[in-house]
C-alpha cells in the first residue's frame, strides 16, 4: 500500500524499535491509524490485549510505551525542530506533562509489583524538518494517543488504575485539542470517533507490524 493511500502518513513514518508486547501493540495502532484513518485504532487497541489476555500491569505498560514515544517526540522536537512563540511554549509545557506521566505510570507498576518496560528506540521521520511538519505530526500523534487510551480503558480490571488512566487521557484529550487550535482546525471532527470493523483493521495492519 503506497503512502500516498494512507489515511495518516505521517504516522507510517514513526519508526518505533522494540520487541515487547507493549511495543508491538503500540506499531500497529499507528498502523492501524496510518491505515484507516485514527478512528480505528481505540478498536484495535481493545482487540490486542483482549487477544493478548494481559492484565492491568501490561495495560500501564502499554500506557507507558506510548508517554515514552509522546516525551521523546516532544523533547526532540524542542531541540530539532525551530519551534519558536506560542508553538515552543505549548511543545514545553506537554513535553513537561508526558514526563509526568511516565513518573506516575512506572510508580503505579512498580506498586503492583509489576516491572515498568523501557523505552523504546524511535525515529520520528521528516518530524522536525520545520514547525509545521513537527505540528501536523502532533496533531496526529495527540490525537492517536487518545484513541489508544480509550481503546484500552475498558481493558482495565481496577477501579483505582482505571481513574488513574481516565486522568491522564483527560489531559491527553486537550493537548489534542491545544494543538489542533495552533494548527487552525477544528479542535474535534465530531461528537464522536468514528470506528471499522476490526476484522478488517487487523487484516490491513498484519503486513506492517514487525515484531
Amino acid at each position: 500500500m503506497s503512502q500516498q493511500k494512507l489515511a495518516a502518513p505521517e504516522l507510517a513514518a514513526i519508526d518505533v524499535q522494540g520487541l515487547s508486547r507493549q511495543t508491538f501493540i503500540v506499531r500497529g495502532a499507528l498502523t492501524a491509524g496510518a491505515v484507516y484513518g485514527l478512528g480505528a485504532v481505540g478498536p484495535f487497541v481493545r482487540e490486542a490485549i483482549a487477544q493478548e489476555g494481559g492484565g492491568d500491569v501490561d495495560i500501564l505498560n502499554f500506557a507507558l510505551t506510548l508517554e515514552y514515544l509522546e516525551s521523546a517526540f516532544y523533547n526532540q522536537g524542542l531541540k530539532k525542530a525551530g519551534l519558536s512563540g506560542e508553538a515552543k511554549s505549548l511543545a514545553t509545557e506537554i513535553r513537561d506533562n508526558e514526563v509526568e506521566h511516565v513518573a506516575a505510570l512506572t510508580k503505579t507498576i512498580k506498586s503492583l509489583g509489576g516491572m515498568p518496560v523501557k523505552a523504546p528506540g524511535v525515529d520520528f521521520g521528516m518530524a522536525f524538518a520545520n514547525q509545521k511538519s513537527f505540528l501536523k505530526l502532533a496533531q496526529t500523534f495527540e490525537d492517536t494517543g487518545v484513541s489508544a487510551y480509550n481503546g484500552a480503558g475498558p481493558s482495565i480490571k481496577s477501579p483505582e488504575v482505571l481513574a488513574a488512566a481516565g486522568s491522564i487521557v483527560q489531559v491527553e484529550a486537550r493537548h489534542a485539542a491545544a494543538i489542533r487550535s495552533l494548527n487552525g482546525v477544528p479542535i474535534t471532527d465530531g461528537g464522536f470517533d468514528k470506528s471499522l470493523d476490526m476484522n478488517a483493521v487487523l487484516k490491513a495492519v498484519q503486513p506492517f507490524v514487525k515484531s
